[in-house]
């Protein structure tokens, strides 16, 4: 969906190759399957601590590197290596570091540093720009990395999807748009529980309670291999992160049918996609914390914000909380008693797969520094996503916390949903964690991005370079003839 010129002919030459090796599939795809065959799968990580999260959202986003060519067209050297333990630190949901609260660390609150997190953490530390960053950038476990450097090269994925094999672990209908994932775009990122029901050849019965506290990464599967238990044969080679000798070569097997393996609805399978350079240059957000709840019921939504800078608006990122879903974006240049005026652009389109993604407008748009513009999105089902302080249910690889909260802010005037032709601002809305047991008003952002870039050269300055070439090119021929 989204490919930038700059990596434009590379991407084009590595897809074409592989179009090459997979047109045999045809209109099906093979029962036996593996990224490695085709030089699509990053080497095996070994991870310290409960990281496996960061290691799974990793080798999704290499992987796709790989696929689209992407790493070596922006000049880097070697197989891509992100940093797993930037993300760890940074996240913005733990301990060391919560931007929304005020001091950032909360002991208590959150996530604990190297002890767990999920796809959707990951995703929301990439919107803001936080990340991904190179492996030689900012890679540390034992203490935290720098946070930010002009030098660090960061790598953006505009879309993450999320899908599911069925509705439980028995239903498998639903694998074939998994496995098209991983051919398409590369690993993909999944979840199991890893204590017991098979190390290596691994099966969880849907009837058992135990919850996921592992991520992997989807690289390959087989229709045929059989799993003890099992209502049926297939499985997905995934790829582990306790490093390249165990289990022989530090992959291990799930079985199609695994309770969360491909079927949990926020960790079971997570494609990191279109992966490439970060390019903007500023992002306007209220959403810290991305995604972690729904507002249901109400389609039409926008965000206030205020141009701190000269730089165009040129892309608007968004959450769809269901598949199949049609968008309209819009900006408005003002908003005054009750109602948006002055549309300055507006774009329509769909959505196949639930998750975030990343819409390019139509042109560049010049706002001017110090005005108020205005992001409205309207989805036709699904509801919208908000940030909000919540609670995160399962943490991978994560001990229960004191409180379990990830405190979220928000301000008035900030956000806004219509509701029977009113708009009406989220800050007031009444919202209530049933895990945290509280109430967590007055903490609520829809999470709808602008992203801005630098300026393109305007064509009468490009011209007023051209004549002044072709003045100097004359100038010159005129001394070469007088003397």
């Amino acid at each position: 969906m989204h490919v930038r010129q700059s990596s434009f002919l590379s991407a084009t030459v590595v897809l074409v190759s592989f179009l090459m090796v997979s047109s045999s599939f045809g209109a099906s795809l093979p029962s036996t399957y593996d990224l490695r065959d085709y030089g699509r799968s990053t080497s095996v990580k070994s991870q310290s601590g409960g990281t496996c999260w960061t290691h799974g959202t990793v080798a999704s986003m290499e992987g796709n590197l790989l696929t689209t060519g992407n790493w070596a067209a922006a000049g880097e050297s070697g197989e891509p290596n992100l940093a797993e333990y930037h993300l760890d630190w940074w996240n913005g949901f733990n301990w060391h570091n919560n931007d929304d609260t005020t001091p950032t660390q909360q002991t208590g609150n959150g996530l604990q540093v190297h002890r767990g997190g999920d796809y959707l953490v990951a995703t929301a530390y990439m919107s803001r720009g936080e990340g991904m960053v190179r492996n030689i950038d900012a890679q540390s476990y034992s203490t935290p990395p720098a946070r930010s450097s002009p030098d660090f090269h960061y790598y953006y994925a505009t879309d993450v999807e999320w899908y599911v094999g069925g509705v439980d672990g028995n239903d498998i209908s639903n694998i074939g748009a998994i496995k098209s994932a991983v051919v398409n775009s590369g690993a993909v990122g999944t979840c199991y529980y890893a204590s017991g029901y098979g190390s290596t050849n691994h099966y969880q019965p849907e009837a058992t309670t135990e919850d996921p506290n592992h991520s992997v990464a989807i690289v390959g599967w087989d229709d045929n291999r059989s799993f003890s238990g099992a209502p049926g044969n297939g499985g997905w080679l995934c790829k582990n992160s306790w490093g390249s000798t165990w289990n022989g070569d530090g992959h291990l097997w799930i079985s199609y049918y695994d309770k969360h393996a491909g079927h949990d609805d926020k960790m079971g399978a997570v494609s990191f996609r279109n992966v490439e350079p970060y390019e903007y240059t500023d992002v306007y957000s209220h959403d810290y914390h991305g995604w972690r709840d729904t507002l249901t019921g109400y389609n039409e939504a926008f965000n206030a914000f205020t141009a701190e800078g000269t730089d165009p608006v040129q892309a608007v990122s968004f959450y769809t909380a269901t598949d199949d879903v049609n968008y309209t974006v819009r900006i408005y240049d003002d908003f005054t008693d009750g109602e948006l005026t002055g549309q300055l652009l507006s774009k329509s389109g769909s959505i196949a797969v639930t998750g975030y993604h990343t819409i390019d407008l139509a042109y560049a748009l010049k706002i001017p520094e110090g005005d108020d513009f205005y992001v409205y999105l309207a989805l036709s089902v699904g509801g919208q996503a908000i940030d909000r302080t919540s609670s995160i249910p399962v943490l991978l690889e994560a001990p229960a916390v004191t409180d379990g909260s990830v405190v979220s802010d928000a301000a008035a005037g900030e956000s806004y949903y219509l509701d029977g032709g009113t708009w009406m601002d989220l800050e007031n809305r009444y919202l209530y964690d049933s895990l945290l047991g509280r109430e967590v008003t007055g903490s609520a952002n829809f999470c709808i991005k602008a992203f801005c870039v630098v300026p393109e050269p305007s064509t009468l300055l490009l011209a007023a370079f051209a004549l002044l070439g072709l003045l100097g090119i004359a100038w010159r021929r005129r001394r070469q003839r007088a003397s």
